[in-house]
């Protein structure tokens, strides 16, 4: 952030209360967790809230792929040899989908790694509205409590995209659901204010915004995208949960509704929704690659402005969700152009990333092999999006294990290798210790060759026509899916080992690892670890760019 000295920057800054006085030790009990008004205690318990929702959702997708180990499994009408039945499996589906969309990926970045370092990045004390904050969790946890009831009734079998006519069947759990969704909405809608809020109004003297970090950037993109787009599809459930309730005629035939006007709506909002997921994990990558290769970003006003760029143009590529659904050949066309013209701020980022590496001192710690596994995993996601934006080739792929490939290689890809990266990164900001490297390592091995040899053989089954979403499928499919299934157990043992080397930390009893470990050049840096209540004893004074390395 500004000229460097050996350690740290030139900033007019204390360092807080030291270690004995920090945001985890400010109050004590769970009391003053729950009703705290603290970002950083905040951004913990999202974290605490996401991982719980992770794990359920994890082991509903090893479930999945457990039953899809072999095929075969209805014979004569009958369910032989099943983990689950095919009633189930479709429940199991659509909770796993829900789940890792709405509770994990979606405010994975932005309110866990966002809430708390945010504020850090641009010198602020804390974010903007406080209580907005707090109650932005409690709408999360609104959310998730109608999806837990709904389970009660039967659970929804929709699949997370809540697809009409299956949606508008007169379902209590299909209302409880999408309530939830609803109620949820509304934790993405605060937690978007509350930053565009902050980042203007907030920052340190001397922060302009061609000085804030990556980040800052990313989480600012993706705020706008979370305002904009979340009520369409706040209303779109809502008129679903009418419908069921009051029979009102919005999206089914018989009374005189529209059930594609149903995808539009649902699109208008999940492609920005994908960007929403996408792009805080773009600014964790940003500020990865920087500290870890030890030079300045390549190309840091290119890589800013094309997360606004991405955001923009998210809104105007629904329609190649739609390919299939007897839309005009001229709509196809143009969805299928403009879809192809995001292609090119992303490419900035990777092109932006790959020329800060070059001749770069890199230091493969954990962090940063999770940043270059998310540089691999993304561009195969986001070289086969290519093909799906092609509109010959979509038709072929849509509704099969192509289209579920190159989805996750884009979400669980990318934006959970992100979260992983940042989560080692920051670590010992949050709480003043160190993840243990070899761990880390073994985890981040796990994760990346399971990753692959899970969804990779799915790209050759959707070529060879295997749809997505059945129970069972015809035996020639069977070796690629045996295949699939084994590497996601591999991913599973990653999640664990990464697990308990988080566990470790928190439990050991280890030196101090000092304010700034990894020797980076952001504004969180410059203060303690774990940081004081406010941030910092002095308002940072900010002369220069970010990434200030050579």
């Amino acid at each position: 952030m500004a000229k460097n000295t050996p350690d740290t920057h030139a900033h007019d800054h204390g360092h807080g209360h030291g270690a004995g006085h920090n945001y985890l030790n400010h109050e004590k009990g769970l009391w003053s967790w729950l009703t705290s008004l603290d970002h950083k205690r905040i951004g913990i318990m999202y974290f605490i809230t996401v991982m719980l929702f992770f794990l359920v959702g994890g082991l509903a997708a090893l479930t999945i792929r457990t039953e899809l180990f072999s095929a075969n499994r209805l014979v004569d009408g009958q369910t032989t040899g099943a983990v689950v039945t095919a009633s189930q499996y479709t429940r199991l589906m659509t909770y796993h989908g829900a789940i890792m969309v709405f509770l994990v990926i979606i405010p994975g970045i932005p309110a866990f790694l966002g809430n708390f370092f945010l504020p850090l990045q641009i010198g602020a004390k804390d974010v903007a509205f406080p209580r907005l904050n707090l109650l932005s969790w409690y709408c999360l946890l609104g959310g998730a409590g109608l999806a837990v009831a709904s389970m009660f009734y039967g659970g929804a079998d929709t699949g997370w995209t809540f697809y009409t006519p299956y949606s508008i069947s007169l379902s209590k759990a299909v209302v409880l659901l999408v309530s939830g969704a609803f109620v949820g909405g509304f934790s993405s809608i605060l937690t978007g204010l509350n930053f565009v809020a902050t980042v203007h109004k907030l920052r340190a003297p001397g922060m302009t915004m061609n000085r804030i970090p990556l980040f800052v950037w990313a989480l600012y993109s993706t705020a706008i995208l979370q305002v904009l787009a979340t009520p369409v599809l706040a209303i779109t459930l809502l008129l679903i949960a009418m419908e069921n309730v009051f029979q009102i005629g919005f999206f089914d035939p018989a009374l005189g509704g529209d059930p594609v006007l149903f995808q539009h709506f649902f699109w208008f909002y999940s492609h920005p929704a994908v960007y929403i997921m996408i792009l805080p994990a773009f600014g964790v990558i940003s500020e990865l690659i920087a500290a870890f290769s030890r030079k300045t970003i390549f190309g840091y006003t290119a890589i800013a402005y094309s997360s606004i760029a991405i955001a923009a143009v998210s809104f105007f590529v629904w329609g190649h969700h739609m390919f299939v659904s007897g839309q005009s050949e001229i709509a196809g066309v143009v969805f299928s152009a403009i879809t192809m013209l995001v292609g090119v701020p992303t490419a900035i980022k990777v092109f932006n990333w790959v020329a800060t590496l070059h001749k770069a001192s890199i230091n493969l710690a954990s962090p940063m092999l999770y940043a270059m596994g998310f540089m691999f995993l993304f561009t195969i996601g986001g070289v086969t999006g290519i093909f799906l934006a092609t509109t010959a080739l979509d038709t072929h792929f849509h509704d099969t294990y192509f289209v579920v490939a190159h989805f996750h290689y884009v979400m669980v890809g990318g934006t959970l290798m992100a979260i992983m990266g940042g989560i080692y990164y920051w670590f010992p900001k949050m709480f003043g210790k160190m993840v243990n490297e070899v761990m880390a390592q073994a985890s981040f091995f796990f994760i990346f060759v399971g990753f692959n040899v899970t969804f990779f053989p799915q790209f050759v089954l959707g070529a060879k026509g295997m749809p997505r979403r059945y129970y069972d499928y015809l035996p020639v499919f069977e070796p690629l899916n045996r295949m699939s299934t084994i590497g996601s157990y591999m991913i599973g043992t990653g999640f664990v080992i990464a697990l308990i080397a988080v566990i470790h930390a928190l439990l050991s009893k280890q030196e101090p690892v000092g304010d700034n470990p990894w020797g980076a050049k952001t504004l969180e840096w410059t203060t303690t670890s774990p940081p004081p209540h406010d941030n910092f004893e002095k308002t940072p004074i900010v002369t220069a760019g970010p990434y200030e390395y050579r």
